[in-house]
């Protein structure tokens, strides 16, 4: 059986909190990949989001040549919001011989009661909790902790600091830094 952890988010745009969160989660757990799977409409989100053929640009700039990481579009061949009960019972479906490691950060643990079908779906996948700043990682549910540095960066601030035209140079690869400013993507 091949060991796949999913990385799921927005990835507006990825940046190498991500990538770092990704490696650990591979290295300690001896995963065979990461999979890096943007969402069409994540349901806890109500905030526009960049369109989805740049964010899977920059992921792709993202992970480079990378042997252990890829990008995954399932979400997003759906065009709908996206319950990761229903994309792990569809992923289960077309990879019938892995195993799949989905892999959350510390706001996202605390939120696992609200999640769509819940308790079906931790018997369908194994979750890997990822400390983030301000959050713990104490919930009833099943998960694998993954000790991860902390990285107080995100998406959001990546945007802002675009926004206010201040430097992003150690925050996100060069690839992806030059696919934003090629695209002239977050300016106001």
């Amino acid at each position: 059986m091949k060991r796949v952890g999913i990385l799921g988010g927005t990835f507006d745009p990825p940046h190498y909190g991500h990538l770092l969160i990704a490696d650990d989660v591979r290295t300690e757990l001896k995963l065979d990949e990461i999979w890096f799977m943007p969402n069409y409409m994540p349901p806890h989100k109500e905030n526009k989001v960049t369109d989805h053929t740049h964010r899977v640009n920059m992921l792709y700039a993202a992970i480079g040549d990378e042997p252990h990481f890829r990008v995954e579009t399932i979400e997003l061949e759906r065009k709908e919001r996206s319950y990761t009960y229903d994309t792990i019972v569809l992923l289960k479906e077309r990879y019938p011989n892995a195993t799949f490691y989905f892999i959350i950060g510390g706001d996202m643990v605390e939120y696992l009661p609200r999640w769509y079908r819940i308790d079906e779906l931790i018997q369908l996948v194994q979750f890997v909790g990822v400390k983030r700043p301000g959050y713990s990682l104490r919930t009833t549910y099943p998960i694998i902790e993954v000790d991860v540095p902390m990285f107080a960066v995100s998406s959001s601030l990546i945007r802002e600091r675009i926004q206010r035209r201040k430097s992003v140079a150690y925050l996100l690869p060069k690839a992806v830094q030059l696919y934003i400013k090629e695209n002239r993507l977050y300016e106001t």
